[in-house]
């Protein structure tokens, strides 16, 4: 016998709200919260169990999920997590996403749901205004930065051959003209992984040399330019690199490398929301050059996860590389924008809402404020640490990034050592958290600041901790 509607409605309607109230007690906990409690080993015996037979009771399935989770859940959301580049997750953000899951809409297209649609449509212009890009550039809505490199070059992919004589929609990559790529060699790791995807081989790809701060080099990008040869070329480019924060010139790259007829690409997963702040914005002078740009909306923009941005200056070589069609969608007219034409996904959430609301909510001054701020709560941290004896920061703090050693100079082994072991006790001790990276063929600790709750108090707090750590090491291995 079928329940009752109104029964489903007030189960529903209890459900929600018990759903609500356990994120909003979460959430409360944010500034207090600290290291998981479990790893991951503990984590799977918490979810274990067998496949159940009978399907239980809502209340009790949120219940188990809850006491399951939260113990080996980071402290992402809070005010002292530094270990990768993420925003916080801003309430709002998270608000506009409960409701695009309540929703339920699937943003294939604009008929199938025209208020997602028309809220990505918006994002999008606001976006572009914002972060100073051409106004007639398109905009993939897709899950981040990774997904964003990927449509961005799929369209460059298609567009250099397309000059060549080459229908890649067509005829694939068999037989078509060889195409070379150009990237920094301290490029992100996923852009390389991103080229695979789309047929690059290693072969293909020449890694450019770049300065101590990871940012390509020009003249040797120069040089890389006059040896590629006549064929079709493109060139990825880095605004923000991952552990320094540096940036390509791109004034000077771009320049070079479209007179060349390359098609340039910019990994702006975070560093392009430097153009969003007055004071930064001169870091990524001449990006608004390039041909196609990714960027994180789960970054300086604080949405939850699950967010980022494909740009694309010309719209028509995006949508060759993207277009979804199939008799059963309908047709898109002139003054329409289909998300299915510039997206690899038919199905997907309605990620528009939360970048809608968070843009109106920060507005342009918010953003130019959060950016400034997190920049000059890097330097004060930077600034703390360096004061310290055996301490060094290994960067130029321009952006957001610290990169930090740990050692009393006894050798490259020994400090390497002596830093591992300062991260694993500040990561012991909770109070905040930072992860190791490898740079230039050393461990450091690198720092990420760009949670929207970050305060001085919280640098502050976090400068004693990582430096009460690295004094305990340090003791340890005199006494040792």
């Amino acid at each position: 016998m079928a329940e009752p509607s109104e029964h489903r409605d007030s189960a529903t309607r209890a459900l929600l709200m018990e759903a609500a109230r356990r994120a909003a007690d979460y959430r409360d906990g944010d500034a207090v919260r600290g290291r998981p409690s479990m790893g991951y080993g503990e984590a799977v015996e918490a979810f274990e169990g067998e496949l159940p037979v009978e399907g239980e009771e809502a209340q009790a399935v949120l219940d188990a999920l809850v006491r399951a989770a939260e113990p080996g859940l980071h402290p992402a959301t809070g005010p002292r997590f530094f270990g990768w580049v993420i925003g916080n997750s801003h309430p709002m953000g998270v608000a506009a996403d409960w409701l695009a899951s309540a929703w339920g809409q699937n943003t294939a297209n604009h008929v199938a749901a025209p208020a997602a649609a028309a809220a990505e449509t918006v994002a999008a212009r606001w976006l572009l205004e914002l972060l100073a890009l051409p106004a007639q550039c398109s905009v993939g809505f897709v899950t981040g930065a990774t997904m964003a490199n990927f449509v961005g070059l799929a369209a460059a992919r298609g567009e250099v051959l397309r000059r060549a004589g080459w229908d890649v929609a067509a005829h694939g990559l068999f037989g078509a003209p060889c195409v070379r790529v150009l990237i920094g060699a301290d490029a992100h790791s996923t852009v390389p992984s991103v080229l695979g995807h789309l047929g690059f081989g290693r072969e293909s790809i020449v890694r450019v040399p770049t300065d101590t701060q990871g940012a390509i080099c020009p003249e040797a990008f120069e040089r890389a330019l006059a040896e590629s040869g006549e064929g079709p070329l493109i060139v990825a480019t880095q605004a923000g690199q991952l552990n320094t924060g540096a940036f390509d010139p791109h004034d000077v790259l771009v320049p070079m490398a479209q007179a060349r007829g390359a098609w340039v690409h910019v990994d702006g997963a975070f560093g392009l929301w430097a153009r969003a702040c007055p004071s930064r914005a001169g870091l990524a002078h001449g990006v608004e050059l390039a041909d196609s740009w990714a960027s994180d909306g789960h970054k300086w923009l604080q949405t939850p996860f699950d967010s980022g941005y494909a740009i694309v200056r010309d719209g028509e070589a995006h949508r060759r590389a993207m277009t979804i069609a199939a008799s059963y969608l309908p047709p898109v007219r002139e003054a329409e924008r289909d998300p299915s034409h510039l997206v690899p996904e038919l199905s997907r959430r309605a990620r528009g809402f939360a970048t809608w609301a968070l843009l109106r909510h920060f507005g342009r001054d918010g953003m130019a404020a959060m950016v400034e701020r997190h920049c000059a709560l890097a330097r004060r941290l930077a600034d703390r640490l360096a004061a310290e004896p055996g301490i060094a920061v290994l960067n130029e703090v321009v952006l957001n990034q610290i990169l930090v050693r740990f050692g009393d100079g006894a050798g490259v082994e020994a400090d390497d050592a002596a830093t591992l072991a300062t991260i694993a006790a500040i990561q012991a001790d909770g109070t905040c958290f930072a992860g190791g990276a490898k740079w230039r063929g050393r461990w450091a600790m690198r720092v990420s600041v760009i949670g929207y709750s970050t305060t001085e108090e919280d640098i502050d707090r976090s400068a004693r901790a990582m430096i009460a750590a690295w004094r305990s090491v340090a003791s340890a291995a005199a006494q040792g």
